[in-house]
């Protein structure tokens, strides 16, 4: 932020230089004036660069092409964690269930409007929480039309929103802003967007480095319960100082400091219901669906809501791991579930901890603890040379997991690939490789695959076809079949990610899940399994 601390600079010399006094000077008056110019040309600057550089960062700016790109898609459940996708789940089948008819729609309740007024009155909030049709439609969306996702962000709450408060007050920021993580991703840490923005806080790539998350081969602070939220207040609270209105400083974060900026200089005003017709319309519902998530938190009782078990152990200890160490070797010699592991450590991209490259954190529940601290030598003995075999070590370091993600994008009238390429963060060189493109002519409705972020496969579509095609036959095993890519593995009776992976020299269950997109280890009789060649 160099040019801001520009600004501050110059601002405050210009008005110390205006306050001192001196009548008779023009060469102060002069000088001041400069500053001043200086001062608004800087903050142009900062508004574009800021603009640039978060664009990327609101699912906002995806909503409504995502939407169109995929309107014959079938989303799974495992999709459905982001409220932003039910959102886009509910556009798809009309149901006025959606938060974007939330702004557009009047939904009706038996709890008269004295009552929500009361009520909303009530909740003890640093932030000034408005009452209007909007707000009450976000306030009936979260607290009558969704019960099931409450009764489930309910129980995830018990878990996360402690750790986010504590994030907060050391920033002396307000604890409310913990619902905006009910806003970007419903509580689920793992949460990925389409333009790869990952995580409870919805970071990509670029931003989430310029905060200090670490990614690489192994781990993805953006995954990260503790570090995300972090970088969340330290984002949040940079617009907080350059609007001085947590309002808006909410509102920016969804869609970008510029577009905040542009809207308060169209409207005249700075207050966020005077700049509320000038924001880009997905964003308009974003502070009112904060209010309303808050309102179904503090009340969701009173409209019989119930929350679900929590997923997470209520006592965790956390340890500082200085080698190498798998998920596998916890899970086997101590006995920690896998699940617990993923669930308390998701940074751990391989479910490896990195503990050569530095000191790294490992989270368990308590009452594994003592256990843990026992039998920690041997942890660390189990299988090492299996797990961490050079080859292994070697695929992750050269991304050799194939952990892309493709999205299908059905070209629309006035596209071109130059756009394509822009809005997913790609080059034309690689769309054109990945669809076997000679040219860059592109026809409308066109479906063209894209790994945003640009980790996509080596080969193009046309040439792994080819590649299937020419070098596809039968094991001899008779339970798989190979390819010059893969193997095709049928699950049987007994059968686990684990144990399959073992018949896989070089092959980890994390490795299986990657290839074939799975969400968790669950596998069934008959099922067919992609296992990737070494």
């Amino acid at each position: 932020m160099k040019i801001y601390g520009q600004i501050l600079a110059l601002a405050a010399f210009a008005g110390l230089v205006a306050g001192c006094g001196v009548t008779g000077g023009d060469k102060l008056r002069n000088e001041n004036k400069n500053l001043k110019e200086q001062v608004a040309a800087l903050q142009a600057q900062l508004d574009e660069a800021i603009a640039e550089r978060h664009a990327a960062d609101s699912l906002a700016d995806e909503i409504l092409s995502v939407y169109e790109e995929n309107e014959d898609k079938n989303y799974t459940q495992e999709e459905m964690d982001s409220l932003l996708n039910l959102w886009y789940l509910h556009r798809q089948s009309g149901s006025t269930e959606s938060l974007l008819a939330a702004e557009t729609e009047k939904f009706s309740s038996n709890v008269p409007d004295s009552v929500f007024i009361k009520r909303l009155a009530s909740i003890n909030s640093f932030i000034t929480l408005p009452y209007n049709e909007t707000v009450r439609n976000y306030m009936i969306m979260y607290a009558e039309k969704m019960p099931s996702r409450m009764a489930s962000m309910l129980s995830l709450a018990e878990y996360y929103f402690p750790i986010i408060e504590e994030t907060l007050d050391a920033y002396n920021m307000p604890l409310e802003l913990k619902y905006m993580a009910i806003i970007e991703s419903a509580l689920n840490p793992t949460a990925v967007s389409r333009v790869r923005a990952k995580g409870m806080w919805q970071f990509m790539y670029s931003t989430a480095r310029s905060y200090g998350l670490k990614i690489n081969s192994y781990v993805d602070e953006r995954f990260d319960p503790v570090k995300s939220v972090d970088a969340a207040a330290r984002y949040m609270k940079d617009a907080y100082d350059i609007f001085g209105d947590w309002s808006l400083a909410i509102s920016a974060y969804n869609c970008g400091f510029g577009n905040v900026s542009k809207a308060i200089r169209r409207a005249g005003k700075s207050d966020f219901w005077s700049i509320y017709p000038y924001l880009p319309r997905e964003t308009r519902g974003y502070m009112p669906a904060f209010v309303g998530a808050m309102y179904a938190f503090n009340f969701y009782k009173e409209h019989g809501i119930r929350p679900e078990a929590s997923p997470l152990p209520p006592h965790v200890d956390t340890f500082y791991i200085k080698k190498n160490l798998h998920f596998k070797q916890i899970t086997e010699v101590v006995g920690v579930p896998e699940d617990d592991l993923r669930n308390l450590n998701p940074q751990y991209i391989k479910e490896i901890i990195p503990g050569n490259e530095g000191t790294s954190i490992l989270r368990i529940p308590s009452k594994f603890s003592s256990s843990f601290i026992e039998y920690e030598d041997s942890v660390y003995r189990y299988k090492a040379a299996e797990i961490f075999s050079p080859a292994t070590l070697s695929d992750i370091h050269d991304g050799a997991s194939r952990d892309y993600e493709r999205v299908v994008y059905k070209v629309k009238s006035g596209d071109y690939l130059g756009k394509i390429a822009s809005k997913y963060h790609v080059t034309v060189a690689q769309i054109k490789k990945w669809n076997g493109l000679r040219s860059n002519n592109l026809r409308v409705g066109q479906r063209l695959e894209i790994y945003p972020g640009g980790r996509g496969p080596v080969k193009s579509t046309s040439e792994k076809k080819a590649t299937v095609s020419t070098e596809k036959k039968k094991d001899t095993a008779g339970s798989a079949t190979t390819s010059g890519e893969y193997t095709i593995y049928k699950v049987k009776s007994g059968d686990t990610l684990s144990k399959i992976a073992s018949n896989y020299p070089g092959i980890s269950a994390k490795n299986i899940m990657d290839f074939n997109g799975m969400k968790n280890s669950k596998i069934s009789v008959g099922q067919k399994l992609k296992i990737p060649r070494k």
